[in-house]
């Protein structure tokens, strides 16, 4: 499918006082003294023709993501929270930032700190901006996703576009060898722009349109760092906009973590003039996470039905409240009990004692106050649907 190619045009490179410090005089002098940038075609009045398979194949992903998203044969909204955290998870694995589910869910409730969780932790947070903000999708929108991901990273300018070069593979010092090299800096806020006006567009399909601004941004690469992230945020944000999802992010990053390569082959076609490769690999990429995404919560579904045979407790006891949380945040604390459910300390510490009597929780401190407590089947559900996705992607 034709689609504006990117141009390139000559620069002359500078280099940064700060990386030639760090390197021998030998390397310096390797340095070369111009470089190819991209040149970014326009897009929000691009016509957007899609041959007859190409669409069908666009209809048929689409309708699985909308069937999902309603629930299929069963409610998912339940799974939102974890479903969520699972897409943030996938997204981070594409970028190599990977966590145990553990690590991941201790850092949610502030009893861990190590970095790689806090990094997708901040990703979680990036998604459901998308989600929250999908209603009026603009520059503030997507700027406000960014700030989410790199709060407190101000070195990195969250929610700023970007005011200096940044290139994707080759030297660290110099984007000579670059295998992309984006836009330059100047360009960034009219571009933006423009991909602003293309996702309001209501003339192309929304998978179609989606995976289009999806690889716009990418060749844009509007931030000096999380473009990757963000960008994945971004299409989903796309998905709730145009109305083709409503409560629940189906995890399409699985879906391309599973074939990273297709998907960076894709973007580099898509640059190349050719999208009819991001098409598909979007498509591909949203039936596989639909199919991950039921598996998940098939499992979630019997542990929670397993604990049901499990626990014996009144119907309205705050027990099943608390077996409910779990199985969205599978480490807690009495303290974030009492929070999400207004029950007294002595309430909560009652029924998680009952759910560690019914083996649906550990406790893993062993300290007398301050106790966390983790449910060791919805972490290795979720560690197995991680590693399924890992194992498929080498």
């Amino acid at each position: 499918m034709d689609w504006p190619p990117i141009a390139t045009v000559p620069r002359t490179w500078t280099p940064r006082p700060e990386g030639l410090a760090a390197t021998s005089r030998r390397a310096r002098r390797s340095v070369p003294a111009s470089f190819l940038t991209a040149v970014a075609p326009p897009i929000a009045a691009t016509a957007v023709h899609l041959p007859g398979d190409l669409a069908a194949d666009l209809d048929e992903a689409t309708r699985l993501l909308t069937a999902f998203d309603a629930g299929g044969a069963g409610e998912v909204a339940p799974f939102a929270a974890i479903l969520l955290r699972s897409e943030s998870a996938a997204s981070s694995h594409i970028e190599n930032l990977t966590s145990s589910a553990r690590a991941l869910a201790e850092a949610a409730i502030g009893a861990g700190d190590r970095s790689d969780a806090l990094s997708i932790l901040a990703n979680v947070r990036t998604m459901q901006a998308a989600m929250d903000l999908a209603g009026d999708l603009d520059e503030d929108s997507i700027l406000a996703m960014h700030r989410a991901l790199l709060t407190g990273q101000s070195q990195l300018r969250p929610g700023r576009w970007r005011e200096e070069q940044v290139w994707i593979g080759g030297s660290g010092l110099h984007p000579g060898d670059a295998d992309f090299v984006p836009p330059v800096a100047g360009d960034v806020p009219a571009l933006m722009a423009d991909l602003s006006s293309f996702l309001a567009r209501d003339d192309v399909p929304p998978l179609a349109l989606a995976a289009l601004g999806h690889a716009q941004f990418e060749t844009i690469h509007p931030f000096t760092d999380g473009n990757g992230r963000t960008g994945r945020a971004l299409l989903h944000a796309s998905l709730v906009n145009t109305g083709v999802i409503h409560r629940v992010t189906v995890p399409i990053s699985a879906g391309l973590l599973v074939e990273k390569g297709r998907y960076f082959s894709a973007l580099t076609s898509y640059r190349d003039g050719d999208a009819a490769p991001i098409l598909r690999c979007v498509a591909q990429a949203a039936r596989t996470g639909v199919a991950v995404g039921e598996r998940l919560v098939a499992r979630l579904r019997q542990v929670r039905a397993e604990w049901d045979d499990r626990v014996s407790a009144r119907a309205d006891s705050a027990v099943w409240r608390i077996a409910d949380l779990v199985l969205r945040q599978p480490v807690v604390t009495a303290k974030l009990v009492t929070a999400e459910h207004d029950v007294s300390a002595p309430t909560a510490q009652a029924a998680l004692a009952r759910l560690v009597e019914a083996e649906v929780l550990v406790e893993s401190t062993g300290w007398r106050r301050n106790r966390v407590y983790r449910s060791p089947e919805v972490l290795e559900a979720l560690d197995g649907y991680a590693e399924s996705l890992g194992r498929r992607s080498r």
